[in-house]
């Protein structure tokens, strides 16, 4: 893995799109999981307020919530990340890179790792600035900073990383059918953004359906990723308002998670076995 990851990195380490899109997750995570302090402040000079509740006392970055309210808003740019990889896999199609790789020696088992190591990197990148951040934010503005709650509902973290693991894989899986990168990368956001949900929304909640369907749209693959997390019609902060939130991730959402990354390794790893790259 360590030497798959090397070639990779190799290939990446002058390459500019790759560093303009990281740069540009990681800037737009900072901003919207550590903006909101800013933002409230803006209310509060606004004249706002929550029922005579100024709004800067609200808990928003206090320990443990601020691990599940960093990772359902950093989700919301999860498909930055998942650019590199279609970019990443088709500059290896378009310029016969991969190819000439498997000419040379270098099997397709390794060529598979390189970008699995890729996507692992990128996640626990990701997932280790959205902890860092988390905790500067945390111990700037949180209530309690006891070790019992700062290291409370870690598996959100988790569940952050899992969800960038799978969601590139899906990524990956595109960018192997669709050669061009500007398509893949289209299709990607059209199915994650647009057509996935509507399906998901008119199944679930959708007076004619919901009585059959509502609990099959779980096995959608975006489903659940952005379970992991929590769905756009889920946010944690709604626990501000007084109301019941789901502040814990299933163990089915979990393996099912797992299940869709371990289909879509899959996938790619027959595409692979059926192209031949020598032609």
């Amino acid at each position: 893995m360590i030497r798959a990851f090397t070639l990779e990195w190799l290939k990446l380490k002058h390459y500019r799109v790759f560093w303009i899109l990281f740069a540009l997750y990681l800037i737009a995570q900072l901003i919207i999981t550590n903006g909101g302090m800013f933002f409230l402040e803006w209310l509060k000079s606004k004249g706002a307020d929550f029922d005579g509740i100024d709004p800067t006392i609200l808990p928003i970055y206090d320990f443990p919530d601020i691990w599940q309210n960093s990772v359902w808003l950093a989700s919301f740019v999860k498909i930055l990340i998942s650019f590199i990889v279609i970019v990443s896999v088709n500059n290896e199609l378009s310029y016969n890179t991969l190819r000439q790789n498997i000419i040379d020696g270098i099997s397709k088992r390794e060529f598979l790792m390189s970008k699995l190591s890729l996507i692992l990197f990128l996640a626990g990148m990701c997932t280790l600035v959205l902890f860092g951040s988390g905790l500067i934010a945390g111990f700037m503005y949180s209530h309690v900073t006891d070790l019992k709650y700062i290291f409370a509902d870690f598996e959100f973290l988790l569940a952050y990383f899992l969800q960038l693991v799978v969601f590139c894989l899906f990524a990956f899986s595109l960018a192997m059918v669709i050669k061009k990168a500007g398509f893949a990368i289209v299709i990607t956001m059209l199915y994650s953004l647009v057509f996935e949900p509507i399906v998901t929304s008119i199944l679930e909640f959708a007076p004619f359906t919901r009585d059959y369907t509502a609990g099959i749209v779980k096995f959608f693959p975006i489903y659940s990723m952005e379970k992991l997390c929590g769905k756009v019609y889920e946010s944690p902060f709604a626990r501000y308002l007084f109301q019941e939130i789901k502040d814990y991730v299933f163990w089915y959402e979990w393996l099912i998670a797992v299940g869709w990354g371990a289909i879509f390794m899959l996938f790619i790893t027959w595409i692979l076995t059926k192209r031949d790259l020598k032609a």
